[in-house]
């Protein structure tokens, strides 16, 4: 695991614009094939072209292909890094910048915060809120649907990276620009 810091005036700072669905949250461009950690507190940056949804045609996804998933999380959250791990295990490459800026993150990337769980990730221009699935992050990837992303609000018991001595029933909510969502999947 690689460990990158980017320091301004002794403050830690990411700069970069995340295209998701023409609105603004960027991480730096870096490809690892495993995940790398960045402390940094992210900040808002410059306006990036969106890319164009109808563009990528739905289809199977080669795991070979998979984009890389760069997640925002707490520096002390455990079970953050256990869904790091899930979605590694499942194909895709990871990059996570540890932060104390959450909130400022997912404003930046639309989450509501009704919808609102332990960290925010960032995969092929959709926003990954929680403990989604990797096989539902597939999916997602594959249909290409018109939604800013996926959320699993708040931490239920038993979705990925909260295993445990049981497992909550909960829905994996696709989520639009505009506030509203439906059930994308329900486990």
């Amino acid at each position: 695991m690689k460990k990158l810091a980017y320091g301004i005036g002794g403050a830690a700072v990411v700069a970069a614009a995340f295209v998701i669905r023409a609105s603004v949250v960027s991480p730096p461009v870096e490809d690892h094939a495993h995940h790398a950690t960045e402390t940094a507190t992210p900040i808002a940056s410059a306006p990036a072209a969106a890319a164009d949804p109808a563009a990528a045609a739905p289809g199977s996804v080669d795991p070979a292909e998979l984009p890389t998933i760069t997640v925002y999380k707490s520096p002390t959250c455990g079970c953050c890094a256990k869904w790091v791990d899930h979605v590694e295990d499942h194909g895709f490459r990871v990059v996570v910048h540890d932060t104390n800026e959450l909130t400022r993150v997912k404003a930046m990337a639309g989450v509501p915060a009704r919808l609102s769980s332990c960290h925010t990730a960032i995969v092929d221009g959709y926003v990954i809120e929680g403990h989604v699935p990797a096989d539902l992050i597939r999916r997602l990837l594959e249909e290409r649907p018109e939604v800013v992303g996926l959320a699993v609000p708040g931490m239920p018991m038993g979705s990925p990276g909260m295993e445990g001595p049981y497992k909550d029933a909960y829905d994996v909510l696709a989520f639009r620009r505009d506030g509203t969502t439906e059930v994308y999947a329900s486990r």
